[in-house]
């Protein structure tokens, strides 16, 4: 198993897989490929602004940007990027040289990291696609990280993450103060426009709210959709929620 990547020249790069592992980062790498332009499709290639790492991260899909809205909530999240590395290897059964170019990797606090395929549809998958998930997820569990097929949110949950998104800039967190004031509101749950009206303007408040939502300092349920009546409070422990928070489940990398 080799990877192939690009260099910060622009020149491709191969190296044995465990050797890339412990040398490269990948996060910080161009895509090695680009995303295709589909013509007649309604979306195409775009970048993602990450509140993790402050820089963008290309995306071709909307469910691979939904994907990147879940991880960059995550707060063992570190680094992000999209399409890296190229995954070579020989096939064993009709000794053909095979690859494949996950969409997306993501770096953990823990120094480990996740390579990431995300189907829009919940299931999807063909013959190519599965044959080199065995391939990836072997040669990933041999160093101590996961490939995993993202199954795509709800389109509640996914609606409730691009509305909170909109809020994810350090600049919503307001003046200071405010953070520590909306902690204070919600320290017994309460509904959202309840707990802001505690705190000042509507205006002035419920942007930091909802950046809040975003970074872990208040949770909610976003399996239904948010609105003014949504019960919100502060995570249990009173710190930001780790992992997929407020509602969604954490990604399991054991």
């Amino acid at each position: 198993m080799e990877v192939a990547f690009s260099g910060l020249a622009g020149q491709v790069t191969r190296l044995p897989w465990e050797q890339a592992v412990a040398s490269v980062r990948f996060e910080e790498l161009a895509p090695v490929s680009a995303f295709p332009v589909v013509p007649g499709r309604r979306w195409g290639p775009g970048w993602w602004w990450s509140a993790t790492t402050g820089r963008h991260v290309v995306h071709g899909s909307v469910a691979m940007r939904a994907q990147l809205m879940l991880l960059d909530r995550d707060r063992d999240v570190i680094g992000l990027a999209g399409r890296p590395v190229r995954f070579v290897w020989r096939d064993e059964a009709d000794d053909r040289v095979r690859s494949w170019v996950p969409q997306l990797f993501a770096r953990y606090i823990d120094g480990s990291g996740l390579f990431a395929d995300c189907p829009s549809v919940s299931g999807a998958c063909g013959s190519g696609a599965r044959r080199a998930g065995v391939v990836l997820e072997e040669a990933c569990e041999r160093v101590g990280w996961v490939y995993r097929r993202l199954e795509p949110p709800s389109a509640v949950v996914a609606a409730n993450l691009r509305w909170l998104a909109g809020y994810r800039h350090p600049r919503y967190r307001g003046a200071n103060g405010l953070q520590a004031a909306l902690a204070e509101a919600f320290c017994v749950p309460r509904p959202l426009v309840e707990g802001a009206e505690a705190v000042g303007d509507l205006l002035g408040v419920l942007p930091a709210v909802y950046h809040a939502l975003w970074s872990g300092q208040l949770v909610t349920g976003l399996d239904e959709v948010l609105h003014g009546g949504s019960v919100v409070c502060v995570p249990a422990g009173g710190g930001p929620e780790r992992g997929r928070a407020a509602g969604i489940g954490m990604l399991e990398r054991k």
